[in-house]
């Protein structure tokens, strides 16, 4: 039997230019007067708030500027961690859970954006097929790279690391590829894991990164 539809209503969105996968990880600072508030009240209460990219529009709101225009899936954000360096300053990461399908989002009148939502579901475990095992191999090599060079990119912690599963790998070559933001969106939309290792093997090929398959 399918499992049931799981919703989530008046989820705060964090419109960003910028795509959170499943198992990312996210810092942000936080300065804003609406996402202060709703970042304090989502990490008291344990609770996650929703990251969409923007289509149209600026992180930032500017007086006067129209709305900005949301993508029509985002993924959940768990904080992990929250700081406060100063006043009116929060420096947050988060960690990339679950996508989700925005069904209805309103704006209410102090410019925070809240939406109805549909949960969607979470990539199955699937093994790397035999000619993208480069992909994993790649990545694995880079992260052994950045770590050994105390490199600032958000990175997995040491040995939480999936390189045998096909989302898991697709999604964090996503993350550090040098993707137009409209692609990355793509990418994360896609309900097929191995159809996103795929097309993350042919972006791979064109920059030169990995060995290919002989």
């Amino acid at each position: 039997m399918p499992s049931p539809t799981l919703t989530l209503s008046s989820l705060p969105l964090f419109p960003l230019g910028t795509v959170l996968f499943p198992d990312g990880v996210l810092p942000l600072r936080v300065f804003e007067v609406r996402y202060l508030d709703m970042v304090t009240k989502c990490h008291r209460a344990g609770a996650p708030f929703g990251v969409v990219a923007l289509e149209h529009g600026h992180e930032v709101r500017a007086a006067g500027a129209p709305p900005e225009q949301l993508a029509g899936i985002g993924t959940l954000a768990h904080i992990t961690a929250l700081e406060r360096p100063q006043p009116g300053l929060l420096t947050v990461q988060c960690r990339g859970d679950q996508r989700f399908r925005i069904d209805r989002a309103s704006q209410l009148k102090h410019g925070l954006w809240v939406a109805d939502v549909t949960l969607l579901a979470a990539d199955r475990p699937l093994a790397i097929p035999a000619d993208l095992q480069h992909t994993a191999h790649a990545l694995n090599k880079l992260y052994a790279g950045l770590r050994a060079q105390a490199a600032a990119a958000p990175l997995p912690q040491a040995g939480s690391e999936l390189f045998d599963d096909a989302g898991w790998v697709a999604n964090r070559w996503c993350e550090l590829l040098p993707l137009p933001g409209a692609v990355r969106q793509h990418l994360m939309s896609l309900d097929s894991p191995l159809l996103r290792l795929e097309l993350v093997a042919d972006a791979l090929g064109k920059a030169g990164i990995g060995a290919q398959p002989g």
